[in-house]
């Protein structure tokens, strides 16, 4: 990996650029798979899983069999792991759920909100190179907290038309209600419109590579919303002497092993600190299973030597990063001023796999700088603000001449009369 020194701030949108098409790019396939699975609904999505994943299928749906095949084909150190990290991922979110209290803005006039669960969701679970099954703990749990009454996972069968059987074991282990055999873009256009096997959904959660991204963001333009658009992984790492070179060598390709699009970064003051986690990139990638994968990731990675570390601060909000890890004798500094980040890893031994595994925290989280304007997927993701209002007499008195003045300012009389009606039945009735 190359030490990018003292970068100007003028060159940093091309030095962060990701290496990812443009939505330009691919967008023309994704539409052409949207329409013809509006279409002709199961057909198509078969059609194209033998096109994409190379396997035909005679049904979509996994069977209560699959299911039960499953249980046995996953190991007991898997299963107690898979429970263990349920366990904390549900702690988490649960104490994320609160009530919010009756506000008496006015004299008689009490406003308040309620939570009310998306019905129904879908959930997106890549299954290609790495079978995530994480990411089913990460949207099932905190779907099933916030009381969501349909739950369908979509996730690419392989070659022989199975899906993975930990992805299996832990969508029934968390209570998926339907799971289907078929990723990419046509599973995210199944669950949009709806077909004899997908039902459809009213939003869709879930990692995946760039044509699954662009089919989430496709799907938008037919009323259904998304969590959020998140594509190839990323991280970012601020370190300075005080890090463990090893240990944010192991945390960068932790990343970069994901897929060859996913990008890296280490940002240090130290130029003798970025050449020691260089060192320990390349001697760790050697004994990589995934190294042919991580190379390429690597490829598209940067180092970046900085003067200080307001600097750093300012590059890495500019960049807006997935996974932030923070590995500095100053960390509340960081800490107190990141902006723009997914999910931040305070000190040494806060390796980012925690967060994607087992910590209670959740590791969908928007990528491509969309850090921005985005949150990663909490228990909000999957419920609905309901706003709720009540006035008494007394109320109506109070805030009526105020509304009334308003609305005619606005030219809608119809607005102010429905105030004035009730004003002028209190006066008669005095």
């Amino acid at each position: 990996m190359k030490i990018i020194k003292y970068p100007a701030k003028g060159t940093w949108n091309t030095l962060l650029r990701r290496a990812t098409q443009s939505v330009e790019d691919i967008e023309g396939v994704v539409a052409e798979v949207f329409e013809k699975v509006m279409k002709e609904k199961d057909s198509a999505v078969l059609s194209y899983t033998h096109t994409f994943d190379k396997v035909l299928l005679d049904t979509m749906l996994v069977s209560q069999g699959e299911f039960d095949e499953s249980i046995a084909l996953v190991s007991p150190e898997l299963k107690e792991a898979i429970r263990f990290a349920k366990k904390n991922i549900e702690k988490f979110h649960s104490a994320q759920s609160f009530e919010t209290d009756r506000v008496t803005t006015s004299k008689g006039v009490v406003c308040w909100q309620e939570k009310r669960p998306i019905t129904d969701v879908g959930l997106y679970v890549p299954g290609g190179s790495a079978p995530l099954f994480s990411t089913v703990l990460m949207l099932v749990c905190p779907a099933k907290i916030a009381g969501c009454k349909n739950i369908v996972l979509c996730s690419p069968p392989n070659k022989k038309g199975k899906i993975h059987p930990a992805i299996l074991y832990a969508a029934q282990l968390c209570g998926v209600t339907k799971v289907v055999k078929v990723g990419g873009i046509q599973a995210i256009a199944g669950m949009t419109f709806g077909t004899e096997s997908i039902p459809k959904v009213a939003k869709i959660f879930g990692p995946g590579n760039q044509y699954v991204t662009v089919a989430k963001q496709l799907a938008t333009k037919y009323g259904v919303a998304i969590d959020m658009p998140a594509g190839p992984s990323e991280l970012l790492v601020v370190a300075d002497e005080t890090a463990n070179p090893s240990f944010v060598a192991s945390d960068l390709l932790s990343q970069a092993e994901h897929g060859p699009d996913s990008q890296v970064i280490c940002v240090s003051t130290s130029e003798e600190v970025l050449e020691n986690i260089n060192v320990a990139v390349f001697t760790q990638l050697q004994k990589l299973p995934r190294k042919e994968i991580a190379e390429k990731a690597i490829q598209n990675s940067k180092l970046i030597l900085v003067k200080n570390d307001v600097i750093a601060l300012a590059l890495i909000n500019e960049y807006g990063p997935e996974h932030f890890s923070v590995c500095t004798e100053n960390n509340n500094f960081y800490c107190q001023g990141i902006e723009n980040a997914g999910s931040v890893f305070l000190g040494n031994y806060t390796p980012e796999s925690a967060g994607d595994y087992a910590s209670g925290t959740n590791h969908t989280l928007p990528t491509n700088g969309y850090t921005k304007a985005y949150s990663g997927v909490n228990l909000n993701s999957f419920q609905k603000t309901i706003s709720f209002q009540k006035i008494s007499e007394i109320g109506i008195q109070g805030i009526g001449p105020s509304i009334e003045i308003m609305a005619e300012a606005e030219g809608l009389f119809a607005h102010k009369n429905a105030v004035t009606l009730r004003l002028n039945s209190l006066r008669n009735n005095k």
